[in-house]
C-alpha cells in the first residue's frame, strides 16, 4: 500500500520545530516589509542532470508539452549557468547565493566508505583520486551558511522541501537549514531505482520509501507536492522547493513513456533518459494544475531550473556532465524558466548570462518587496530581467576540482577555460555555441584580459590548498 502522506507533511495537527537562524549567528538583517506589498507564493523545481538541449522546444526528440507551455508563458533564460556544475555544489550555491568554492565545496558529497578511504576517517572533507591538486571538498553544507529558506522565513514564509538534498546526512537536512517540513529526503545522491525499492536502507534512515509497491519515484514526489498545495491553509505565503532525483541515473524510465520512446526508435539508456524527462515534464504540468485548482496560480512565482548538463549528447553545446569538459557549455549551461504573473512578459527570452546564485537575492526581493542587501552573497538579483530591463554587466566565474580542467570565466559573449596543466581555451560562445573554434592564440588581447580577471578572482575567492592542510 502507498503510505499516507498526511503523516509526512503535517501541516495542521503537528507542531513543527522551527530551526530558525539567530540574527547574531547569521549576521543578516531581518526587518520584514511593512508595506501593503502582496507576497506571492513561490514554487521552485530543481531537476538533476537535465541538459540544456533536452526539452521539446529545443529538441523534437523530447515530448515536453508542459515545459514548452511554461516557456510560452514565462521568461526563458537562454544563457543560464551553474557556478560549480556538479550535484552537491550546485545545490549549495542555489541555497546560499554563494560560489561554492568559497566554502570549500568543489565536488559532490561522497558516501561514508569513500570518506574513510579518502581522509582516514575525517568526514568533514573528502579527496578525489584523479584530482591533480588533491583539493579537499566538504561533505556537508555547514549549518552557519545562510539559506534562502532561512531568509524567506524572516518575511513570514512557510518553507516546504521535497526530494533530493545531497548536502549532508540527517543533522544537515532541510529542516535544519530553514525549511519547516520535508518529504522524500534521504541521504542518497541518487536512488537505487526509480521503482521500489527506491533506496538502500542505509540511505533512507527515516524510512521515507517504505510501503511503496509499483509507484514511480518522480510521481511519488509529485503526489507530495500536490498534497501540500491542495491542503495548504496556513494563512501565510509559502515557498515549495521540489528538487527531483530525476533525471539522474540509474536510467529507469517510467514504463509507459519508455514504451513510446522505444517505438520512436530510441534505444538503451537514452530511451530510458528520454522517458525520465517526459515523466518530469508531467510532474511540472501536475503541479501547475494543482496551483490552478487551488486558485493561487496568478499569485505564485513558478521557477524551473536544472543543476548541470546532461550525461548524453548536449548538442549543439559541447561537453557535459562527464568527459573532462564539464565547464563547456553542455555541462555548465542549463534550462531555466521563470513565470512571475504580472511581472514577466509571456514568451520573452533573455540572452544575458546569469547563474543559479542569482536566485537567492531574487527570492529575497520577491518575498520582501525590497532590494536584497545581504552582503555575504555573490549572486545578483534577476528582478531587472524579470521586469524586461537590463542588468549591469559583470563576469561569471566557475570552479570545480575533479580533473585538469578546473576553472573558467564568462565575460559577455566571451569565455575563457583554464587547466591545471597550463592550457587555456578562449571561445566566443555567441558566435560559436558549440565551442569548436578556440581563438586563444588569435585574440591574445581578449585572452590576456580574461586571464588577468580570472586570476584576480582566484586569488580572492579560492582558498589555497595549504590553508586546508588541517583537513588532511
Amino acid at each position: 500500500m502507498k503510505r499516507d502522506l498526511k503523516d509526512i507533511i503535517p501541516l495542521f495537527t503537528v507542531l513543527i520545530f522551527f530551526f530558525s537562524c539567530s540574527e547574531k549567528k547569521k549576521g543578516i538583517a531581518t526587518t520584514a516589509n511593512e508595506t501593503t506589498y502582496k507576497q506571492p507564493n513561490i514554487v521552485l523545481l530543481f531537476v538533476d542532470d537535465w541538459g540544456w538541449s533536452d526539452v521539446g522546444f529545443r529538441n523534437s526528440i523530447f515530448n515536453t508539452p508542459n515545459i514548452d507551455q511554461l516557456k510560452k508563458e514565462g521568461l526563458n533564460f537562454d544563457r543560464a549557468y551553474i557556478a560549480t556544475p556538479t550535484c552537491s555544489p550546485s545545490r549549495a550555491s542555489l541555497l546560499t547565493g554563494k560560489e561554492p568554492v568559497r566554502f570549500q565545496m568543489t565536488r559532490h558529497i561522497i558516501d561514508s566508505k569513500e570518506k574513510e578511504a579518502s581522509l582516514g576517517g575525517n568526514e568533514e572533507f573528502n579527496l578525489w583520486p584523479k584530482d591533480p591538486v588533491q583539493r579537499p571538498s566538504r561533505n556537508w553544507l555547514p549549518l552557519d551558511e545562510v539559506t534562502y529558506a532561512e531568509r524567506l522565513k524572516k518575511f513570514g514564509y512557510y518553507n516546504m522541501f521535497i526530494g533530493k538534498w545531497h548536502l549532508g546526512e540527517a543533522k544537515y537536512h532541510p529542516i535544519n537549514q530553514g525549511f519547516d517540513a520535508q518529504f522524500g529526503t534521504t541521504n542518497a545522491g541518487h536512488p537505487k531505482s526509480y521503482y521500489p525499492p527506491f533506496f538502500k536502507p542505509e540511505q533512507d534512515p527515516e524510512g521515507f520509501a517504505s510501503g511503496f509497491e509499483n509507484e514511480y519515484l518522480t510521481d511519488v514526489l509529485t503526489d507530495g507536492a500536490e498534497k501540500f498545495i491542495n491542503g495548504y491553509s496556513n494563512g501565510q505565503p509559502f515557498m515549495l522547493s521540489l528538487w527531483y532525483y530525476n533525471v539522474h541515473g540509474p536510467f529507469v524510465g517510467r514504463k509507459d513513456w519508455l514504451k513510446k520512446y522505444k517505438a520512436q526508435g530510441l534505444k538503451g539508456d537514452y530511451a530510458e533518459y528520454a522517458a525520465m524527462v517526459s515523466a518530469m515534464d508531467e510532474s511540472v504540468g501536475r503541479i501547475r494544475k494543482a496551483l490552478d485548482k487551488k486558485g493561487i496560480s496568478e499569485n505564485t512565482v513558478f521557477i524551473l531550473l536544472s543543476d548541470q548538463g546532461g550525461k548524453f549528447t548536449n548538442a549543439p553545446l559541447s561537453g557535459g556532465k562527464t568527459g573532462g569538459n564539464t565547464l563547456g557549455e553542455g555541462g555548465a549551461r542549463v534550462p531555466f524558466i521563470v513565470k512571475y504573473p504580472g511581472v514577466t512578459k509571456a514568451g520573452s527570452i533573455t540572452s544575458t548570462p546569469v547563474q543559479s546564485i542569482d536566485l537567492y537575492p531574487t527570492l529575497v526581493e520577491i518575498a520582501s518587496g525590497q532590494e536584497c542587501t545581504d552582503s555575504q552573497i555573490n549572486g545578483k538579483s534577476l528582478m531587472p530581467l524579470l521586469k524586461g530591463r537590463k542588468m549591469p554587466a559583470r563576469n561569471l566565474y566557475f570552479f570545480r576540482s575533479y580533473e585538469d580542467q578546473y576553472t573558467s570565466i564568462i565575460k559577455g559573449d566571451w569565455k575563457l577555460i583554464k587547466y591545471h596543466s597550463g592550457t587555456y581555451q578562449l571561445f566566443n560562445v555567441s558566435d560559436d555555441i558549440s565551442e569548436e573554434k578556440d581563438v586563444f592564440n588569435t585574440n591574445l588581447q581578449k585572452a590576456n584580459l580574461l586571464k588577468s580577471e580570472l586570476l584576480a578572482w582566484e586569488k580572492e575567492a579560492v582558498p589555497s590548498i595549504e590553508l586546508q592542510e588541517g583537513a588532511k
